[in-house]
């Protein structure tokens, strides 16, 4: 693997991480939202990321999903650059083409479903597959019914958006990220424009998922008792970085920082 001068990037004595952040900055202007954010992200490992708004949670996800451009530094994903590509002997910036290739190992859940509303579930699902990844229509359609299965949502594989609820669309957009094979799936505040009840019915695939399938997964999430649950990491993004990380018992149940006591303090005293 190469870092960011073209040399080999050294993870000695241990794997090479699925998702690697490499002093990785991003400003919006005057306004710095990352500053030199290093982050490992082992193969099979879910990561929540929690923090105020204006931390940089989402950020992280949008540039690896590619959908905004890092600043500096280099992203890789299982061991090859994302935001960067070869070039006689060094890493220089990606080109459309080199994104593309490399963001079919990227799947994303965004808190608005984002399917389209012309579709079945069904055909959102087959969509992808079909169009970019060129597998043949039985066979998008066997894998995506396998999905659906999967989110449980077959019995609703015809059924357009509007006729579904607001859980219902949710499982279904995870079902149609599932369907492009991604190595790497990224999950957006998913049940924060869900109504509670049906928040358990999202919260519920997601566990499935992190119990039967070897995922590596990041998520933003406000669920402080989700993230408690499903994550083998919690980081505490606060100032463009990660003021403070480790498993979800230590950073909920002794955190070290004060910002981060404070951050915990106040979410409890919102419940």
């Amino acid at each position: 693997m190469l870092d960011h001068t073209g040399f080999p990037l050294e993870i000695t004595g241990e794997t090479t991480p699925m998702v690697s952040f490499r002093k990785v900055r991003k400003s919006y202007g005057a306004l710095t939202v990352l500053k030199n954010l290093d982050l490992d992200i082992a193969e099979g490992e879910m990561v929540s990321i929690i923090g105020p708004s204006g931390s940089g949670k989402t950020t992280v996800l949008r540039m690896l999903m590619t959908l905004e451009q890092i600043d500096d530094g280099v992203i890789y994903v299982d061991g090859q650059p994302l935001t960067h590509m070869p070039k006689q002997g060094r890493l220089v910036r990606a080109n459309e083409r080199h994104l593309r290739n490399r963001r079919a190992d990227i799947g994303m859940c965004f808190q608005h479903f984002n399917l389209f509303p012309h579709m079945t579930a069904l055909e959102n699902c087959m969509e992808g597959p079909v169009q970019v990844l060129g597998l043949s229509k039985a066979e998008a359609r066997d894998r995506s019914e396998e999905l659906l299965e999967l989110v449980g949502m077959i019995s609703k594989k015809d059924q357009r958006p509007s006729r579904l609820s607001g859980g219902q669309q949710q499982r279904v957009a995870i079902a149609r990220a599932l369907a492009m094979r991604p190595k790497v799936m990224l999950f957006d505040e998913v049940t924060s424009a869900l109504d509670p009840e049906v928040i358990g019915e999202v919260t519920n695939v997601i566990r499935k998922l992190v119990s039967e399938h070897n995922l590596t997964m990041l998520m933003v999430t406000h669920q402080m008792g989700f993230a408690r649950d499903i994550s083998d990491r919690v980081c505490f993004f606060y100032g463009g970085k990660i003021e403070e990380q480790g498993p979800p018992a230590e950073l909920f149940g002794n955190p070290q920082r004060e910002r981060t006591q404070q951050f915990l303090s106040a979410v409890r005293e919102a419940v």
